[in-house]
């Protein structure tokens, strides 16, 4: 039975892993308590006790403004701990499966970007994404990065949970209206993942995973504005009755542009990714952004 060591057991996307990848195999999953990814030690020493045959790292620095404020500790935890997953996993000769971010593009592209779009990230968070993603490939070994965008749940803190409570709170709420992406459930992402892992591990050990190791976009179909997926959580939300509490989101929605917007980190205005290459290598098609947001509504938390 394979062994897949997981980090970031507490997160959105590490929460849902435990259930996709239990039919590989015995998950052993890690929250930041028990792994401190700036204890580069700590990590080497972890993988070597468990000796995992995957290694999925979900952990990152994701606090976008933040990371602003604190670029080396986003790059401890974006750039350096990466790089030392992937040495440990090339090590046991472990598949490892990292995710990274559409911020390493600048969102100048009209079109879906493909995995071969130059980058160049505008924030803090994006640079150390993008020196995680070089940093893996320079180590090689046996590597799947995934790029993903505006990842939810419907645990913890994120987008969606953050205009429930102020739909609820606020008679208008303001959003951004011409930042455009694509939203992706956690659980989505989770199951394509396993769906990828298990397809992989078939080639482990033959020489054809080299044409199969390197960068993807995993991301769903279809493109929005922050604005209108906010106005669609909304709607959603009350449709399936799902909100905390009785009370159903009364805010008004209202459309504002970035500079109307009070933040000091700047986002590419544009960062759809296409999966053509996913679909094409893997076979796996993820669905729409709203067939995503309506299932994740209706089914188990």
């Amino acid at each position: 039975m394979k062994r897949i060591l997981v980090t970031g057991k507490n997160g959105q996307l590490g929460w849902e892993l435990q259930k996709a990848l239990r039919p590989l195999g015995d998950v052993i999953a890690l929250s930041r308590e028990q792994l401190d990814l700036t204890d580069f030690q700590g990590i080497r020493r972890k993988v070597r006790e468990t000796r995992p045959d995957i290694v999925v790292n979900t952990a990152g620095y994701t606090a976008v403004d933040q990371a602003e404020d604190h670029p080396e500790a986003a790059r401890l935890i974006n750039a350096i701990a990466p790089a030392v997953l992937a040495e440990e996993a090339k090590r046991i000769q472990a598949l490892f499966i990292h995710y990274s971010t559409d911020y390493v593009f600048d969102g100048a592209k009209a079109s879906p970007y493909v995995e071969s779009d130059p980058t160049n990230p505008l924030n803090v968070y994006g640079r150390t994404k993008l020196e995680g993603e070089k940093a893996i490939e320079a180590i090689g070994g046996l590597y799947l990065i995934f790029r993903t965008s505006w990842l939810y749940a419907l645990r913890g803190q994120n987008f969606v949970f953050s205009i429930l409570r102020l739909a609820r709170e606020r008679d208008e709420v303001r959003v951004v209206d011409d930042q455009i992406g694509v939203p992706n459930w956690s659980r989505v992402i989770a199951e394509a993942t396993a769906q990828v892992a298990a397809e992989a591990w078939r080639h482990i050990d033959a020489s054809t995973f080299g044409d199969l190791k390197g960068i993807y976009h995993l991301s769903g179909a279809g493109a929005i504005s922050w604005f209108q997926f906010a106005r669609e959580i909304v709607n959603v939300a009350g449709d399936c009755n799902r909100t905390e509490g009785a009370q159903r989101p009364a805010g008004k929605i209202v459309n504002i542009s970035t500079a109307e917007y009070s933040s000091r980190t700047t986002r590419p205005k544009y960062s759809v990714l296409s999966s053509a290459k996913l679909q094409r290598t893997f076979g796996v098609v993820p669905s729409r952004w709203d067939e995503q947001l309506r299932r994740a509504f209706s089914e188990p938390a």
